[in-house]
């Protein structure tokens, strides 16, 4: 059986409205996902990375995320013709650990947790596929990387790209009948 590695944040757990909630809240703004067209929070106010980066280096930042619509029914498909893992660079954020592992448990609990991977370079996944929002995460990996869209990476060419999760589904599974 072939084998899919998804990314966690900004594929499956909406990462990004939650956090320009909480800067609009804190710096009193009104930024859109619109602003954030081809860049990060960060790029947009360098001079409060450090603060952008507090907003969710906490417990119940990454606990509370929405799962990205489809994302569940569609893995769950997906899990009856691949292996399915999920590699989070969780290294990125080590405070995030238990609430990334719970949030997976809740909402992806008919996968198998041992195939959950915290990591940092995704680069040591060994997989044929590797969806993921950001194209950095492809270099050295050694399977096909399918970019998932996200706010900042719309200007990213060059890559399988997918837009949401049912062309994921088309990807993978095409006409197959749904299970």
């Amino acid at each position: 059986m072939k084998r899919i590695a998804i990314d966690m944040d900004e594929v499956i757990a909406d990462f990004v409205p939650k956090h320009l909630e909480l800067f609009n809240e804190k710096h009193n703004e009104a930024l859109t996902l619109d602003d954030l067209r081809g860049k990060k929070l960060a790029h947009l106010r360098p001079h409060l990375n450090d603060e952008i980066r507090r907003l969710y280096d906490n417990h119940g930042f990454f606990r509370s995320l929405n799962v990205i619509k489809d994302s569940q029914e569609v893995i769950k498909e997906l899990s009856e013709h691949y292996e399915i893992y999920i590699a989070t660079a969780a290294m990125e954020v080590p405070s995030s650990f238990a609430a990334k592992y719970e949030w997976l448990k809740e909402h992806f609990s008919f996968l198998n947790e041992m195939n959950f991977v915290f990591c940092g370079d995704k680069s040591i996944i060994h997989a044929d596929y590797l969806i993921d929002d950001n194209v950095r995460n492809f270099k050295g990996f050694i399977g096909q990387g399918i970019l998932f869209s996200s706010p900042h990476n719309l200007f990213e060419t060059g890559y399988v790209r997918v837009n949401n999760w049912q062309e994921v589904r088309e990807y993978f599974l095409g006409d197959q009948p749904k299970a």
